[in-house]
C-alpha cells in the first residue's frame, strides 16, 4: 500500500499499478533500461499488473525479466479490457501508466492516471485523460518512491 497525501482533497491510497507494455515499459518489445529495477522496488509496496496486445511476441521475455504475468488482451478491444482491469481491481486504489490510444480510458477510471511521453509517440487524447504527465517511464516509476513529488504537483 503506498499512501499520497493531497492537501485540500482526499489522500490517495493505492494498492496497484496498472501499466501497458509496449510504449510504456518496452521499446519495440525491450524493457527500457531502469524499469525492471524500479518495478521490482515497487512490488513492496503495490502490485503490478501488465497488461499487454503482446505487439511484438516478446512478453514472456518481458515476464521472466520481471518474474509477473501480463494480462494478454483480445486485439481490437484492447482499450476496454484495460479499462476494465482497473475496475476489477479497484478504480479507488489504482495507478494506472500508459501512453497510447488504448490507455486513454484505464487512465481516466484509475485514481492515478499518469502518462508518459514515449519515443513510440504519446496519444493526445491520452495525455489529456491522465493527472500526471512524465518525460519517460523511469521518471513516473520513480515518482512512486518519492510520493511528495506526486503531492507537490497535484494539490490545490
Amino acid at each position: 500500500m503506498l499512501e499520497i497525501v493531497l492537501p485540500g482533497r482526499d489522500n490517495l491510497i493505492l494498492h496497484h499499478l496498472v501499466c501497458d507494455v509496449n510504449g510504456t515499459l518496452a521499446l519495440d518489445g525491450q524493457l527500457i533500461p531502469g524499469v525492471a529495477n524500479l518495478l521490482h522496488h515497487l512490488q513492496s509496496s503495490l502490485s503490478i499488473h501488465l497488461v499487454t496486445a503482446n505487439t511484438f511476441n516478446r512478453q514472456a521475455e518481458i515476464d521472466a525479466a520481471l518474474g509477473t504475468t501480463a494480462i494478454l488482451l483480445e486485439p481490437d478491444l484492447e482499450a476496454e479490457q484495460k479499462a476494465a482491469v482497473v475496475r476489477d481491481l479497484g478504480v479507488e486504489v489504482t495507478a494506472a501508466i500508459g501512453q497510447g490510444a488504448n490507455d486513454q480510458l484505464m487512465l481516466q477510471e484509475a485514481a492515478l492516471g499518469i502518462c508518459v511521453l514515449s519515443t513510440e509517440g504519446t496519444f493526445t487524447p491520452t495525455l489529456l485523460a491522465s493527472d500526471l504527465v512524465f518525460p519517460n517511464i523511469v521518471a513516473a516509476l520513480e515518482c512512486f518512491n518519492h510520493p511528495t513529488r506526486i503531492t507537490a504537483t497535484l494539490r490545490r
